[in-house]
């Protein structure tokens, strides 16, 4: 059941979208985010994390620490209180495997209660659910195994076609493993191998990915990136094989916890329980048989959130919703991307439906370089795509829409970094062609749909034709002419314009 907050200066009557807040009492951290946005994808207002540990001394004790439940209440304290000054409209509570399992657990459900907060005590299985729906709802077409890792539980869950399949919880949380691998790494591997195999999932994920769910799998990924040098801090979608996962688990096995709190954006907080993460990570990799790791920053908070989505809202692409609505608030013309899209799609009308949707994005994404210095139209654009809270989008994806965005934006046919060292030159040149004839597209109409409906572009083999009717012949300027032939040029064509 929902706690719910109504207010009389709540967002809807200040005229904004309404405002969803969950707070998650983890094993581990305990979380307020709030949202607001379309519902599909709602941005993200507000994120705090408060690491209680309430999960810390399960394993031994059968109960949550008094000093994690101190924690723990201030910080439901809190949460409840930025809540209501947020004016959030809706706020779900939940709970996971400490306080599930813990003997004390209602002592904090009882605390919550009295804040106003109504906590749902989710079961493993739900947590499963919750998590495999999280990662669709970022990865649409996911097919493999899903593994969230939080404090308390490991659970994995099969998805495909965007569906949720087989899901088990087991009690293999960070906080928890630390009394495994004290027996050694044989009986370490054993003593999971003997868990997965009896709950049937041993080789389940041959030649399938594992995706990985939970702040101490993400911190691991970011030592990778680290490690590599990875030109995008990104984690969203990030990559590991196996192969990589061995090599930072040799790492982890020697550096000092000092070098490691020295790297950038790597978790501190995360830091004492890096090394049994990536030695369960290599041990279920073994036994499950995947054949890569790819990093959802996604998991059972948006889960529960795509959970409540009817079967239509959840068909969207995630991807379009969120650039469509980023143009809404940056650009001039709230229609202008979806009508610039289908104006220059004759031109690339061979292209597979990957790419379509990643010029469909860009064209969104058009105008966000509007309200930016002149002089810096072009980067507004590649730091928008490039580090935009974008999700169902990979690294190259990213890239393509930068470049598309960089071109359009008066950066030309050059390619600034880190675009060449994320997605090959073939991809960089056709998204070179999107964005040019998004600039052309633009100039021509001034950011209006009317002049775009009512024109149409084409490549007939020889020239890219320009058909302007009427009245409209007198849009075609000098400048609409430079950027005609520039696309052509680009193309290998040249231009015609009819009437």
């Amino acid at each position: 059941m929902a706690t719910l907050f109504f207010r009389k200066g709540c967002a809807e009557a200040i005229g904004g979208d309404p405002r969803t807040g969950i707070i998650d009492i983890g094993s581990n951290s305990i979380r307020l985010v709030v949202y607001q946005g379309p519902t599909r994808l709602p941005a993200i207002l507000f994120n705090e994390k408060v690491m209680a540990g309430l999960g810390r001394g399960l394993g031994t004790t059968g109960a949550i620490e008094p000093g994690a439940l101190k924690v723990a209440r201030l910080a439901l304290a809190r949460f409840a209180a930025v809540a209501r000054e947020m004016d959030v409209t809706e706020l779900r509570t939940v709970a996971t495997a400490a306080v599930r399992d813990a003997v004390n657990g209602h002592d904090l459900l009882d605390d919550a209660r009295a804040l106003g907060l109504t906590v749902e005590l989710l079961s493993g299985e739900q947590e499963a659910l919750g998590a495999g729906l999280g990662v669709l709802s970022a990865i649409p077409d996911a097919d493999g195994i899903v593994g969230d890792l939080g404090g308390g539980s490991l659970e994995l869950v099969r998805v495909k076609d965007g569906a949720i399949g087989e899901r088990a919880s087991f009690p293999l949380g960070v906080l928890r493993l630390a009394a495994l691998k004290a027996e050694g790494p044989r009986k370490f591997d054993r003593a999971i191998g003997k868990l997965i195999a009896a709950a049937g999932w041993e080789g389940a994920g041959a030649g399938l990915p594992l995706y990985l769910v939970g702040g101490s799998w993400r911190t691991l990924a970011r030592l990778d990136m680290h490690q590599i040098g990875y030109p995008l801090p990104i984690i969203h979608q990030y990559e590991m094989t196996p192969m990589a996962v061995s090599r930072l688990g040799r790492t982890l096995s020697h550096v000092a916890k000092g070098k490691l709190r020295a790297i950038p954006n790597l978790s501190t907080a995360r830091i004492p329980t890096l090394r049994d993460a990536g030695a369960l990570l290599s041990v279920l990799l073994r036994h499950l048989d995947a054949r890569t790791t790819i990093v959802s920053a996604f998991g059972l908070r948006e889960g529960l959130l795509y959970a409540g989505l009817d079967p239509a809202e959840r068909a969207l692409d995630p991807l379009i919703v969120s650039a469509r609505d980023e143009g809404r608030r940056l650009g001039r013309f709230a229609e202008h991307g979806d009508v610039l899209d289908g104006w220059i799609a004759p031109l690339f009308a061979g292209e597979e439906p990957r790419l379509a949707r990643l010029r469909h994005a860009a064209c969104l994404l058009a105008d966000v370089g509007w309200r930016a210095n002149p002089e810096f139209r072009a980067e507004r654009g590649v730091e928008i795509a490039l580090h935009g809270n974008w999700v169902a989008i990979d690294a190259p994806g990213r890239a393509q829409v930068a470049q598309a965005l960089f071109s359009s934006l008066g950066g030309g046919l050059t390619s600034p970094p880190p675009i060449p060292a994320l997605t090959g030159t073939a991809e960089t040149r056709r998204a070179m062609g999107w964005g040019l004839a998004m600039r052309l597209g633009q100039r021509l109409s001034g950011g209006l749909a009317g002049p775009l409906q009512r024109s149409r572009i084409e490549d007939d083999g020889a020239a890219i034709v320009l058909t302007l009717p009427g009245a409209d012949r007198a849009l075609y300027s000098e400048a609409v002419e430079r950027r005609h032939k520039a696309l052509a040029g680009l193309l290998g064509r040249g231009v015609a314009v009819r009437g």
